[in-house]
């Protein structure tokens, strides 16, 4: 009788065990999976030219996610470290390219689709640094550890600062922007956009005085040279000061017909100064006219001149005037980039032509131009940029076709297919 109250008491047991593990198996089939909504990623492959080899370890960040991080238009406080969001895909996904900047012949950045992305290898493969909602508006680096990138929509007041120490390995908000022009540090703290100036790279700015009634943006060069445009009575004025806009003088002026619609001004030097003046559109022509200075205005080279029927003069010129340069093969002006004071590269447009971008470039100042022979597609913006006279990138882009990278290390004297973007996003 005991050995059966004994059977019994381990068939109890034993039923007991069982009916627990079956409970607690029921429980981890029942409870709802985590929210994985962060950390979730495209399984698609990506099959653009030249695409990089996805990467575990590089992060991408988004300073602007949130209102709180939202910088006041003073340029006042910001945030500290951007916070990181999870994703394992570090390929970049950038079709929409909308900045372009090298630190030298191999290594570069790129964005768009919010993206900032890296190459250390021509523009052959793209690793993936950081990852935000908004427009990147423009990327500006000092070294290849250095670099700073301008965030916001096309018409925000101010734009969101963000900047690297290690290459773009990681981002800190550095403060704001407050205009829209062609941002540009010369040291660590001191940057300049428009008429604006920061000492402390970003967290404040201070607006520097200019003539009045410029035609776009005034450019200073440094903490003491400036340039500015203006139209009076049917001339072109341009203005320039030794002293960081306390008072301007005008260095050269010149009858014009059309006054400039836009006005680009770019500065490698105190003494330096290349001002293109984009004039009237029509029959898919724009008319552009372009001059340099060394010497500080004492005397500008006209470098570029492009009348067009359609379009009329370009800005400070007549259609019969016999001083306009032959051989300017672009019915409309592309990007410009300057690197030194001898050497600048223009790209052209043809929206008429089945390849549409054309690029040439000047190392005696503008006196004399190389026109290169190759043609490239794409209907959208040009992004050009070089780390010296040899050594060139161009990305053209298009509304419906994926954008392309083009380089080329002869001085544009032959080009090599870099790398293939992704397709627009379809709006």
């Amino acid at each position: 009788m005991k050995k059966i109250s004994t059977l019994v008491l381990l068939v109890t047991l034993s039923l007991t065990l069982l009916l627990a593990g079956c409970s607690k198996a029921d429980n981890s089939a029942n409870t709802p999976p985590a929210n994985n909504a962060t950390n979730q990623t495209s399984n698609s492959d990506n099959n653009d030219t030249g695409s990089a080899t996805p990467s575990t370890n590089a992060p991408s960040t988004e300073p602007d996610n949130a209102a709180s991080q939202q910088p006041s238009n003073d340029g006042g406080s910001t945030s500290g470290n951007p916070t990181p969001i999870s994703t394992n895909e570090q390929t970049a996904q950038i079709g929409d390219v909308t900045a372009l900047r090298l630190a030298d012949s191999k290594t570069g950045w790129v964005a768009g689709n919010g993206q900032i992305a890296r190459t250390d290898d021509g523009g052959a493969h793209w690793k993936l640094q950081y990852s935000g909602s908004k427009t990147i508006n423009q990327i500006f680096a000092l070294s290849s550890n250095k670099v700073w990138a301008t965030i916001g929509d096309s018409n925000a007041k101010s734009l969101i600062l963000i900047q690297s120490t290690n290459g773009g390995k990681s981002w800190t908000k550095a403060g704001t922007v407050p205009n829209h022009g062609f941002l540009h540090f010369t040291n660590d703290k001191t940057a300049f956009s428009g008429n604006a100036m920061t000492k402390d790279g970003g967290k404040t700015w201070t607006e520097l005085q200019t003539p009045g009634k410029e035609i776009g943006e005034a450019y200073f060069h440094d903490l003491n040279n400036g340039w500015a445009v203006q139209v009076v009575n049917g001339r072109l004025l341009f203005m320039h000061t030794g002293n960081g806009g306390k008072t301007w003088n005008t260095v050269m002026t010149r009858k014009t017909e059309a006054a400039p619609n836009g006005v680009i001004i770019r500065s490698t030097a105190a003494t330096d100064a290349w001002i293109e003046l984009i004039g009237d559109s029509g029959m898919s022509q724009t008319s552009y006219s372009l001059f340099h200075t060394t010497d500080g205005g004492k005397t500008w080279l006209p470098a570029i001149v492009r009348n067009g029927a359609g379009s009329g003069p370009a800005p400070g010129f007549t259609m019969n005037d016999a001083s306009v340069p032959k051989g300017m093969t672009s019915a409309a002006p592309g990007a410009l980039y300057v690197v030194n004071p001898q050497t600048a590269i223009m790209g052209g447009q043809c929206s008429a032509c089945d390849k549409p971008n054309t690029i040439m470039k000047t190392t005696d100042g503008g006196k004399h131009w190389t026109i290169s022979k190759s043609e490239f597609t794409g209907y959208g913006t040009q992004f050009i940029g070089a780390s010296d006279a040899n050594h060139i990138w161009f990305i053209t882009t298009d509304g419906t076709n994926a954008a392309v990278l083009n380089t080329s290390s002869d001085g544009g004297k032959t080009w090599h297919k870099a790398f293939t973007f992704k397709k627009p996003q379809q709006k």
